[in-house]
């Protein structure tokens, strides 16, 4: 079920309703940063919940402030990392992929937009290492979805993998957890990479204790 938003410029982003979000920024510029009263979302939070490109596009092209977190302390990243295949996506591809392998074509459109609208927030001042209400970063949610095309962008703008969450879980122990492998590598490397040492004479796997089964 779809989201009512009391902000007619948040329903409209929500939408992908370019035209009416036209209407209302030329009525009044500040629009572009209105909050909903009832989520705090602002209308780029709206669109990235819906994976919506060009609505993003249009509103980071009218200076969208990106770093606006709603009453979830989620900023528009969160909702980017968290996109994912919905159950109707599921079932098309499932359907059509036998025919002329059109699901597959369908799930890799859908992962290119993905990781096109993650290139284009990172592009940005957005706060890669923002935390929400969970305590979860971009990071988190994109290892607990297994998207292993958005996890390297995050990596490459310094997302932190040693920030835990509520639970007290790493990224990459929810990688560990959940069983994803390449992802687990992924992520030790980074860390391994970034900072072999984490100060004068001390190892990153005494540093950082969750990786040390991960390299060796």
């Amino acid at each position: 079920m779809g989201i009512l938003y009391s902000e007619p410029m948040c329903q409209a982003a929500y939408d992908d309703d370019i035209h009416k979000l036209q209407k209302l920024i030329s009525a009044n510029p500040k629009n572009v940063n209105v909050q909903d009263e009832g989520t705090g979302d602002t209308p780029i939070i709206a669109a990235c919940r819906q994976g919506h490109l060009r609505t993003v596009k249009y509103l980071l092209d009218y200076n969208a402030n990106v770093s606006i977190r709603n009453k979830k302390e989620r900023t528009c990243l969160h909702y980017a990392t968290r996109r994912t295949f919905s159950f109707l996506d599921y079932l098309m591809i499932a359907i059509l992929m036998p025919i002329l392998l059109i699901g597959y074509l369908i799930m890799e459109e859908k992962q290119r937009k993905n990781v096109k609208l993650m290139e284009l927030l990172l592009a940005t001042k957005v706060e890669v290492n923002a935390v929400d209400y969970k305590g979860n970063t971009g990071l988190h949610y994109a290892c607990q979805r297994k998207s292993q095309r958005i996890i390297p962008l995050l990596l490459e703008k310094n997302a932190d993998v040693s920030i835990q969450n509520k639970n007290q879980e790493t990224p990459l122990d929810i990688a560990k957890r959940l069983q994803f492998h390449k992802i687990v590598t992924l992520l030790t490397k980074s860390m391994v990479k970034a900072d072999m040492f984490s100060g004068p004479g001390v190892p990153t796997a005494v540093a950082y204790p969750h990786i040390k089964s991960s390299i060796g």
